[in-house]
């Protein structure tokens, strides 16, 4: 029996221990009845010519990585700011216009409204409907921008939560 596939959005391909993280999610993805694929797991050519030509081989090979995959997990914590990783919402919006299920997840709990003023209070405004700049929050009630928390299942919690909720989601 083929194990559904599962595509690992998120910005963990940054971290120091990249690798050793995908593998630890591959890990977790098993023991849920899962193949994990996570975007380090092939490796580019060598010979690539430039900076964009190694840009667009890593973009092709996450797209078919994408496109092969039954689902896709996606780390959707603040990644070098208050919002998600931009590469991340973008592999998210792919998926779903693929018609493929994502679940997300986020450490912190909470509205994306409630986590701005709590995990990053130098961008709160001086209410809740604004930040810092004046900005208009947008506050549905929902964890992330609707853009990703409408299509998405977005859990509280980690990869392992996540990976529950996506079985319970897809009816694996």
């Amino acid at each position: 029996m083929t194990l559904p596939r599962i595509y690992l959005a998120g910005p963990d391909v940054f971290r120091p221990d990249a690798a050793a993280w995908g593998r630890h999610l591959r890990t977790l993805c098993a023991a849920h009845g899962f193949e994990g694929v996570f975007p380090l797991d092939e490796s580019l050519p060598g010979d690539l010519p430039t900076p964009q030509a190694v840009a667009r081989r890593i973009y092709e090979a996450n797209i078919a990585h994408i496109d092969a995959c039954d689902a896709v997990l996606a780390n959707l914590n603040g990644f070098r700011g208050a919002e998600p990783d931009s590469g991340t919402c973008f592999e998210v919006g792919y998926a779903v216009a693929r018609g493929k299920p994502v679940v997300g997840y986020v450490a912190a709990g909470g509205t994306l409204a409630d986590r701005l003023r709590t995990l990053h209070p130098a961008l709160a405004g001086p209410s809740p409907d604004v930040d810092a700049d004046g900005w208009s929050v947008e506050d549905f009630g929902l964890p992330l921008n609707l853009m990703l928390a409408v299509p998405c299942a977005v859990v509280v919690g980690d990869a392992e939560a996540a990976l529950q909720r996506l079985r319970v989601r897809v009816g694996y």
